[in-house]
């Protein structure tokens, strides 16, 4: 076996290709290439080693963030709940389907369906890769703001709001809309899918 190492450009664009294929981004593949790290991939393809992919269990019976001077006026708790990104589905009630419709009555609309709440939210948001890319817009290009009805706060000046997620600046970030504001079609609720 040789001490050299060659990499010619053959190897070195089914490299890229295969990168560009299983969505790796440049900050992902720096981080792959730093220290010992493609060690443990040599240990895997030798069969010394397994790749056991991670299981994000979220609590989602816990109590959700409070951002400074808000207080919780609901918060439907929801038990142990593994991410699988098939699990869940973003729900649009048909008054918001090319029109809009005021979050109260919208809440009063989602009662009894299986809702998600802020916890889920803050999770993804500590975990960004998590997120399926095509929450960030709709099938008109519009940036979608994806809401967490499970948890409703009450701001300190009294209104009620709900928490979303939205992608912004080339980043996720949590905004809120308040409950008296209008629903459009770029606002779905995170519902169970099953």
């Amino acid at each position: 076996m040789s001490d050299t190492f060659v990499l010619d450009v053959d190897q070195a664009s089914e490299l890229k290709h295969a990168f560009k294929r299983n969505g790796f981004t440049n900050a992902q593949i720096k981080e792959l290439t730093s220290g010992d790290f493609l060690s443990g991939v040599r240990d895997v393809i030798e069969g010394r080693a397994e790749l056991v992919v991670k299981k994000h269990l979220i609590n989602l019976d816990a109590d959700p963030m409070i951002p400074d001077g808000w207080k919780v006026e609901e918060h439907q708790r929801g038990g142990q709940f593994e991410w699988d990104a098939s699990k869940v589905a973003l729900y649009l009630d048909p008054s918001q389907q090319g029109g809009s419709i005021e979050g109260n009555k919208l809440r009063k609309k989602l009662k009894g369906k299986n809702v998600f709440n802020a916890v889920l939210l803050d999770y993804l948001l500590a975990n960004p890769h998590l997120i399926p890319e095509e929450w960030k817009k709709d099938e008109n290009g519009n940036t979608r703001y994806i809401f967490f009805w499970g948890t409703v706060y009450r701001r300190s000046g009294g209104g009620l709001c709900v928490r979303c997620l939205s992608w912004f600046g080339g980043r996720w970030s949590w905004v809120c809309y308040w409950l008296d504001s209008g629903w459009l079609d770029r606002s779905p609720a995170v519902v169970s899918a099953s």
